[in-house]
């Protein structure tokens, strides 16, 4: 095995370091106080050529691996911009996947240049209100119709869908109790976000305000044939491309927010006087410092590993799901550690470790729950029966 980064990793690295810097933590927290989506930041990304730099290159973009990807994303993340930054660019960098993968050369043609170039925003529309983790029961059915289908239903937790023009919609287009297998008769649609059809509701939440996050209510939203990602009836197929990709990007993130967390705990410790003593001289300030560091670096190994195996091709359900699980766990943790080494300046927007705090707790659920990797852990990697 070999631990030296790669020189295209570290220029990487250094890149996204210099770009991130000229957005500093007050910037991140007026976004998030006042819920403004972050479009300097973006714009600065789009300008910097970091947007699909997981796209082939025969297709215009920087041919990269997910092990690239997740330096971008942990340095985002570690700069202070946290969830905020990250979501706001992170489906740029690897969303459009699903389309390359499964998708017409007519999709790609029409809609690569602008992903490319930063100008079509994406959202991945899956969940739903009565369904959750079991995909399977989704209830928005798209109806054939001539040239197309008439999409009608709900979803949630839709990130980005006042800032997109299209998304991946995952619909059913055969009732649940009429295929084979529940997972069958599902299809994904690259949707227009037609504002005439889909009300859309912004969820007031915990965290990241400048990435809103909705509910949408679809109405007889009409999709062209032309704008179905692979086979009618193999969505579940298509949602599954970038599932393992997306964990280890979001692990990453999540080592990105420890990261910043425990450099504002350190700064704090090293400067906080009292007794006449810097606080990190005490053992009981030090050592929770010392515990997330070490869990950071543990976790960020197992990420290291998913991103590898993902890159070369071969199966990493497994590590991809630990990566996320130890990830968000590190990272919350340190993020923890952080507001309580501050004390009460720990609860203080101006000190930055609260909005880490809210932020950090949010990938202990998504994109998928602790306990839901722990069933996967269980069931499909240990062999035990499977609980549910």
């Amino acid at each position: 095995m070999d631990f030296e980064w790669s020189p295209v990793a570290e220029d990487i690295r250094q890149g996204i370091r210099k770009l991130c810097a000229q957005f500093s933590d007050e910037y991140w927290e007026e976004k998030d106080r006042n819920s403004e989506f972050p479009w300097e930041f973006y714009d600065a990304v789009v300008a910097g050529g970091w947007l699909g730099v997981t796209v082939p290159t025969e297709f215009g973009g920087g041919g990269l691996g997910i092990l690239e990807a997740s330096v971008i994303e942990q340095e985002i993340a570690a700069s202070g911009a946290g969830m905020n930054g990250c979501s706001a660019v992170h489906i740029g960098i690897f969303g459009f996947d699903p389309i390359l993968k499964h998708g017409s050369d007519d999709l790609k043609e029409r809609f690569l240049p602008s992903f490319l170039d930063g100008s079509l925003h994406i959202s991945f529309a899956v969940t739903e209100p009565d369904a959750g983790t079991d995909t399977s029961r989704i209830s928005t059915f798209a109806r054939k119709t001539e040239g197309g289908y008439l999409v009608s239903g709900k979803k949630v937790w839709i990130s980005k869908a006042l800032e997109s023009q299209r998304m991946l919609l995952l619909v059913r287009t055969a009732p649940r109790d009429e295929v084979a297998r529940p997972t069958d008769g599902m299809t994904v649609l690259f949707a227009p976000i037609d504002r005439d059809r889909i009300d859309i509701r912004p969820i007031a939440k915990l965290g990241r305000h400048a990435v809103d996050s909705n509910e949408l209510f679809i109405d007889d939203l009409f999709v062209s044939d032309s704008d179905v990602v692979g086979a009618p009836g193999d969505g579940f197929k298509v949602i599954l491309t970038g599932l393992n990709a997306e964990r280890v990007i979001v692990a990453n993130a999540a080592l990105g927010i420890g990261r910043a967390a425990i450099a504002r705990a350190v700064r704090y410790a090293s400067e906080r006087v009292v007794f006449n003593r810097p606080i990190g001289q005490n053992q009981a300030v030090q050592h929770p410092i010392a515990e997330a560091q070490t869990r950071l670096d543990a976790a960020e190994l197992m990420c290291l590993k998913a991103a590898w195996l993902f890159d070369r091709g071969q199966p990493c359900g497994k590590e991809a799901n630990m990566a996320k699980y130890l990830a968000a766990e590190a990272g919350f943790f340190a993020a923890d550690m952080a507001v309580q080494t501050h004390g009460g300046y720990g609860y203080a927007r101006e000190y930055h470790v609260e909005r880490y705090f809210r932020e950090a707790r949010l990938l202990r659920i998504a994109p998928i729950s602790q306990e839901m990797v722990l069933n996967y852990i269980g069931s499909r990697v240990m062999g035990l029966p499977r609980s549910y």
